[in-house]
């Protein structure tokens, strides 16, 4: 199907067109330097199921315009939610206004890096069946099923499923010539496991990644739920039983179900240029990766190589054009293990003309018609080995050591430099071979020597997209869907705490 036959016709008829000539011409007219106009309407539902019955459902919508514009060297912006060209003319009237104020205190005028226009491109996400378009009596009966057939196992007392969808429909026009109009859909499968043995209570939850795929990613095999969930009792069970882990050093393989948020904290928020430059602090700080360490910081071993994309098929963070006109494109953020890259957006691209080729990389993105874009995350992703081993072959590698399976918990610094991670599962390696579960384990690091104790990383069989929902950042905050590539990959001498111990002796203390 083409791009332009999967837009929604209820988005389409909507009178964005006539909306965004209002405004430009409005900016035009006022003598501004820069203007866009971004139309949106983004959908959402979410439902959840418990033990075979819908817990809950909601549908919501947000639906508005933007107008952003440079104007005697500053930003403005304004945004509204009444259809009309009237109002449209207004927020643009808004929009100088609030550039006039922002011009007394703008020391460095505002530019943007040049960007070829895109005239009328329309552009999809790779799917087959919108989700929006399944009953949702189709839907809830799938999720009731997979907790129903959760609980015939003796070692599951309850049983959770949910899923997130979300329709993303945007149009942006600037007064360059450059009109897009794009759709995204994703979705977010859970569902976990419940059980308790003795004064131990767990769960085990699937792996399954968040993805930018349609309904069919639930049905059709693109992931075995099937088996998964055949698997999870038993899983849960083992995990009840096993023992707690011995703090130390241990060699680490780790699995792109765990590996995906370490890349997403460690590197991919330390590697945005805004943060790498102290313009943006919330959400966990700045960044240690600063551009004074572009081509000398040793990030990892030479084994290691990042990319930024904003390309992958099914990508979250996967667009046609970014919420500034630019182009998706795909650049390498770390490679030899030495700091090659960032994300950034347009006017950091001006301002650092070494950069990309002094063209923004297409990381400009609003998660809302009511705020404005921001550097935001691409899909960062460590590459895998051509001929690298299959996990079997990275696990006989290690004597002893542990290997991770699923992400959990988390703690970074206000530099993305000192973190903790846990996960869902853990498996002893015991010369070279899994023998059995563990509990209670994380493992601790700083960004520079966990990335350069990489031995090995797995070959592209072991190549997995993971992701997340929920990347925030900014203030107001802001909240972005991305994707981050991995495989299995080989960790030497990483330090192991027992997560109850320490709870344990921070009680003490």
């Amino acid at each position: 199907m083409a791009d332009a036959d999967r837009i929604d016709p209820t988005f389409t008829a909507l009178p964005y067109r006539r909306l965004a000539e209002a405004a430009l011409s409005r900016a035009r007219d006022l003598g501004v330097t820069h203007a866009d106009f971004r139309f949106e309407r983004v959908r959402y539902q979410h439902f959840s199921v418990r033990d075979g019955l819908l817990q809950g459902a909601e549908d919501a919508e947000d639906l508005g315009f933007a107008v952003r514009v440079i104007h005697r060297g500053a930003w403005g912006f304004a945004s509204g939610v009444l259809l009309s060209a009237s109002e449209a003319v207004t927020v643009t009237e808004q929009a100088v206004n609030v550039a006039l104020v922002a011009a007394e205190m703008t020391r460095t005028p505002i530019a943007l890096a040049p960007e070829p226009i895109y005239p009328d491109a329309v552009w999809s996400s790779e799917y087959v069946t919108n989700p929006f378009e399944v009953p949702l009596a189709d839907k809830t009966r799938l999720l009731c099923d997979w907790t129903s057939r959760l609980l015939r196992s003796d070692a599951v007392e309850h049983a959770s499923a949910s899923l997130q969808q979300v329709q993303e429909n945007k149009f942006y026009a600037d007064l360059n010539g450059t009109t897009t109009t794009q759709q995204r859909v994703r979705l977010m499968p859970s569902v976990e496991a419940h059980g308790s043995l003795g004064d131990k209570f767990d769960s085990m939850a699937s792996i399954a990644p968040p993805v930018a795929r349609g309904w069919e990613y639930l049905v059709d095999g693109s992931y075995d739920f099937d088996a998964e969930l055949d698997q999870l009792p038993g899983l849960l069970a083992e995990k009840l039983a096993a023992p707690s882990v011995r703090a130390g050093t241990y060699d680490l393989v780790i699995d792109p179900s765990n590996l995906w948020l370490t890349i997403h904290e460690s590197i991919g928020h330390a590697t945005e240029l805004d943060r790498a430059l102290g313009y943006e602090a919330n959400y966990a700080g700045t960044s240690f990766a600063t551009p004074d360490n572009l081509d000398r910081l040793q990030y990892g071993s030479p084994i290691m190589h990042v990319t930024g994309d904003r390309t992958t098929p099914h990508g979250l963070a996967t667009v046609g054009y970014d919420d500034e006109g630019v182009a998706g494109q795909s650049w390498d953020i770390v490679r030899d293990g030495v700091l090659v890259g960032y994300q950034l957006d347009r006017p950091m691209a001006h301002n650092f003309g070494s950069l990309n080729g002094g063209r923004s990389n297409g990381c400009a993105y609003a998660d809302s018609p009511g705020h404005i874009p921001i550097q935001r995350m691409a899909n960062v992703s460590l590459q895998p080995d051509p001929d690298g081993p299959d996990t079997d072959g990275l696990i006989s590698q290690v004597e002893r050591g542990i290997y991770i399976v699923g992400d959990k918990s988390w703690s970074i610094d206000m530099q993305r430099f000192n973190f903790q991670f846990t996960g869902q599962r853990f498996y002893a390696i015991e010369n070279g071979r899994l023998a059995g579960q563990l509990r209670d384990v994380a493992y601790q690091a700083t960004t520079t020597d966990f990335w350069n104790s990489m031995s090995a990383v797995g070959g592209p069989e072991t190549y997995v997209l993971g992701g997340a929902f929920n990347c925030g950042k900014a203030q107001p905050g802001q909240v972005a869907a991305v994707s981050h590539g991995c495989p299995s990959a080989l960790f030497r001498d990483i330090r192991v705490l027992n997560v109850t111990q320490e709870a344990t002796e921070g009680e003490e203390l």
